[in-house]
């Protein structure tokens, strides 16, 4: 309770503050407030960050989440410029004498920007902005990276930022500054998403066509959200175009997809659905092989949003994604898949105080197994799903003070695994790892506050709290990891409890108008937590929750940054140093047992782990160039008492060196071009450095933990854009995307596996799989 009083506390100091400022500034007395959103003129989507500028003080701010903003100034006459990046400015002048409500709608540029990937609010955004860490993409032109088999991908274009790197190739799966993947929360219109790949993870679940706004924080993660180490990936599904019925799609070499979206009725209801699927198993009916005719292979994705304004001051979304694997054969079968729902309420309670009421449901699920009728028929299942509450508001106090505050609640149920025989003649017993169920609460306030043109601040608090609930059975080990007793605890009884205060801190000194250095400080916590064999990941990940056997993550990240900007910010660098240490990191014994295992907390060991580095960014936007370059430098250890002797080893998403270049360049009004070049440091890993022979059989002997590496790793692709002529009333547009996956043929290595020689068993051969060569493949893609 005094933790919750404190922050309470520490929320109505913040406002008391901001308001002292206002009443003690001769300019700051008597405002008055312009507030409304700011939208597409075209389509009637909110425009994210979109900068509403007063010529007069030389002073403005940005719009929210939902395109909502607001602006207090003394009364008189001011001259308003509304703009965002890839659209016409809009300039126009008030008299302010009363609070007043201006709602504007912004064209886009007649110079086609689409080409652009990374962008930014505004031409500056990079060196004024207090936050750091920060890389924001526009779903409608993430397309333009070279991707494999023509499947646009944001989370393949996210990889190709600095401080980012693939978990393994191929994979949808990445780490954040070292972090693990699971330390990274991933949201979809603010629902998790904990499985982000189809295909093992080869494509992710995001159909780019149904994106609007993408914004990774890589470590200056805002107060009202938390629950990972590494970072927050936040995406915003399109709202639907309010203005006309429209249409986007693509043929391509493994699926196809169509977004359709329109106006309801009139201009306050639109919608948006969009859907993707696979068609390799359409063809598998005509194959020459028999065995193979009935099988199935295919994935799809489902996205839905339907949003309404009941007036100017209350907006209702609901929005819906759902996705699956299936694979089956002769033999076995295999699905998985993901689904949300998201409820949002916006109100206007003034035009200083907006709120946004959310309600949230989410579900991972997999099931595997084999055909009934033999003694090895079984089916395998596992369930997690979670419920979630929460509530925000941004206050705007005065043209220095911007407070955002609210809370969250979820509830978290998890099934890890269900195993059983199918048909009379299966052998196997059922065998089922205890569900578990669990809360997450969270309390937050946060405030951006100017304190001079040359100075901004953003500090808040965050306050979560954990709780293990049941129904459910607790195993309790002693010091060995050795099972010892377990207690079985009776619906909604908590009996066990962790909480946590987080702060957040950033500073931005703006030197000049082109410079500016940056300092982020973060803390968080994480309660959920994930079992893998394999770096790359798999459907068949465990995640399992904090409880009296496992501590929560805890993670101290510290930031500094030189941001630059040259001719006339079309050229955009910085450079950024980290350090994070992370407390009761969570690692596994030698040759753990992850699946169906119900002891699984006794092949868990903890210890500490440290990351730091250097991430460098050139980002140019020329007229007909552009793109950027990335590099990181970084190291990650990890120290666990019984593991490796108590020696620290390298962390399996340790990568000395990364290296990305991304260009595109538009070689008339039809036709561009694009190539992207990876490069990093191979993985650690553990290896046989030796042998030695008992009783006749040959023993490897292992390095270290992660002492060896896989061998480096760098790939080029190019793609190639040819778009139809515009005529004048043309309705339908359609472009053809030819791209090239590793154009140079490199094999990277997949795997490495040691095994004996056939013909001589006392020799041991390394042999390396890799997953791809040289991919061509073509798309066509349309819009209506």
């Amino acid at each position: 309770m005094l933790k919750r009083t404190l922050l309470f506390l520490f929320i109505l100091v913040l406002a008391a503050y901001g308001q002292a400022r206002a009443e003690e500034d001769p300019v700051s007395k008597d405002l008055i407030t312009i507030s409304g959103s700011i939208k597409d003129a075209t389509s009637g989507e909110a425009l994210i960050g979109a900068t509403v500028y007063v010529e007069e003080t030389k002073s403005g701010n940005i719009s929210n989440l939902y395109g909502f903003y607001s602006i207090s100034l003394p009364a008189g006459s001011y001259h308003l410029v509304f703009a965002y990046l890839g659209y016409d400015a809009y300039e126009t002048k008030v008299e302010l004498s009363e609070n007043q409500v201006i709602n504007v709608e912004l064209k886009p540029s007649s110079e086609s920007i689409d080409e652009i990937v990374v962008t930014s609010e505004r031409k500056d955004a990079n060196v004024r902005d207090p936050q750091m860490g920060v890389e924001k993409l526009k779903g409608k032109t993430i397309k333009n990276v070279p991707v494999l088999m023509g499947e646009t991908d944001l989370v393949k274009v996210i990889q190709l930022l600095p401080g980012v790197s693939p978990t393994s190739e191929g994979s949808s799966g990445f780490s954040v500054r070292g972090g693990n993947p699971d330390q990274n929360l991933i949201l979809l219109d603010e629902a998790s998403v904990y499985n982000a790949g189809h295909l093992m993870g080869f494509f992710s679940v995001f159909n780019n066509d149904a994106i609007k706004d993408v914004k990774l924080y890589k470590g200056d993660i805002p107060a009202s959200n938390g629950g990972r180490l590494s970072s927050l990936l936040d995406i915003r599904m399109k709202d639907g175009n309010s203005k006309k019925f429209s249409g986007t799609g693509g043929i391509g070499t493994i699926s196809s997809r169509l977004t359709l979206e329109g106006p309801i009725a009139n201009e306050k209801t639109s919608f948006v659905v969009s859907g993707r699927r696979t068609y390799v198993d359409l063809f598998l009916p005509f194959a020459s092989d028999e065995s193979v005719r009935d099988n199935k292979l295919y994935f799809y994705d489902f996205n839905a949003k339907v949003n309404h304004t009941i007036n100017e001051n209350n907006r209702i979304y609901l929005s819906g994604y759902f996705g699956r694997d299936v694979f089956k054969n002769d033999f076995s079968k295999m699905d998985f898949g993901n689904k949300t729902v998201t409820f949002r309420w916006n109100h206007i309670f003034s035009p200083k105080l907006f709120s946004n009421f959310t309600l949230i449901g989410s579900q991972y699920d997999y099931a595997l197994g084999t055909v009934e009728g033999g003694a090895d028929s079984f089916e395998w299942e596992s369930n997690l799903y979670d419920l979630s509450a929460k509530l925000d508001f941004d206050y705007y106090i005065n043209p220095n003070n911007t407070v955002e505050f609210g809370a969250q609640t979820i509830f978290r149920e998890i099934l890890p695994g269900l195993a059983r025989g199918t048909g009379e003649n299966s052998l196997y017993n059922e065998i089922k790892v205890p569900e578990n169920r669990s809360f997450e609460h969270a309390l937050y306030a946060q405030n951006t506050q100017k304190i001079s043109d040359w100075l901004v601040l953003k500090y808040g608090l965050r306050w979560s709290l954990f709780q293990n609930v049941g129904a459910g059975t607790q195993y309790y080990y002693n010091d060995n990891y050795e099972f010892t007793n377990s207690e079985r605890y009776g619906t909604g009884e908590v009996y066990n409890t962790y909480h946590g205060i987080e702060p957040r801190l950033g500073a931005n000194f703006i030197i000049n108008p082109t410079t500016s250095i940056k300092a982020s400080y973060n803390r968080t916590f994480q309660y959920l937590h994930l079992a893998s064999n394999s770096t790359s990941g798999t459907p068949l990940d465990v995640w399992f929750p904090s409880s009296p056997n496992v501590k929560p993550q805890k993670a101290d990240q510290f930031a500094l940054g030189l941001f630059r900007n040259f001719n006339d910010n079309t050229i955009e660098t910085s450079i950024e140093g980290f350090y994070k240490k992370m407390y009761n990191t969570i690692d596994f014994k030698d040759h753990p047992e992850l699946l169906l295992n119900e002891y699984l907390e006794g092949e868990l060991r903890f210890g500490e782990a440290e990351a730091y580095g250097v991430e460098m960014m050139l980002r140019f936007n020329r007229p007909k160039w552009n793109g950027w370059i990335s590099y990181t430098l970084s190291r990650v250890e990890r120290t666990v008492s019984e593991i490796n002797g108590g020696k620290p080893y390298l962390s399996p998403y340790d990568h000395t060196h990364d290296c990305s270049i991304v260009l595109n360049r538009k070689l008339s009004n039809r036709t561009s071009v694009s190539a992207n070049w990876v490069f990093y440091t191979g993985a650690p890993v553990t290896f046989p450095v030796g042998r030695y022979e008992v009783g006749g059989d040959i023993i490897p002997l292992y390095s270290e933990r992660n002492a060896e590496r896989m061998p480096d790793y760098h790939r080029l692709d190019l793609s190639l854009i040819l778009s139809g002529k515009d005529k004048p009333n043309r309705k339908w547009h359609g472009e053809w995307v030819f791209s090239v996956y590793n154009a140079y043929g490199r094999k990277n290595a997949w795997a490495i596996n040691f095994v004996r020689d056939d013909d001589n068993p006392t020799i041991t051969k390394a042999q390396m799989t890799y997953l791809f060569s040289f991919i061509p493949s073509v798309t066509y893609n349309f819009k209506f």
